[in-house]
């Protein structure tokens, strides 16, 4: 996928463009799913994944900053997990959210995948209108969970 324009806003899977300190900060702090998770686990996790979604603000040839995250978590054939999914507060209600999700699911690699899960706790409306629903027989997941993982 090359890099997706939108106004003053790009959407990139360049790795290199990431501000890691940024993507660290907000998920140890800032995120509810996420709360005290340690650097190491959030360098790790950008650096395994394969789909990482970088939302900027600005020109790659000037100043830029990072404004939004996202990871597709899959095996680009039946099955991904969306995750880590955030716009900086000061960037929110705008349409940058809804412009990401919809970039992720229409990305070449993903479009097809039988399988789209995610996890949210109060973004539901933004996910249904791109065909997520609640699970329709919860009784078939299992999860297994650290209490404390951090």
């Amino acid at each position: 996928m090359k890099d997706k324009k939108w106004g003053e806003f790009t959407i990139s899977l360049n790795k290199s463009y990431l501000d890691r300190e940024l993507i660290y900060q907000f998920l140890h702090n800032e995120a509810y799913w996420s709360i005290n998770i340690p650097r190491e686990v959030v360098m790790k996790s950008i650096d395994e994944s394969k789909l990482v979604f970088g939302l900027y603000r600005g020109r790659f040839d000037g100043d830029f900053e990072q404004v939004g995250f996202a990871r597709a978590v899959t095996d680009l054939s039946t099955f991904a997990y969306l995750c880590d999914v955030f716009i900086l507060p000061q960037y929110r209600g705008n349409g940058l959210s809804k412009w990401l999700v919809e970039t992720i699911i229409w990305h070449p690699d993903l479009h097809d995948i039988r399988k789209f899960m995610l996890a949210t706790k109060d973004a539901h409306s933004l996910y249904e209108r791109f065909g997520f629903e609640t699970v329709e027989s919860p009784d078939l997941l299992l999860q297994r969970v650290r209490k404390v993982p951090y």
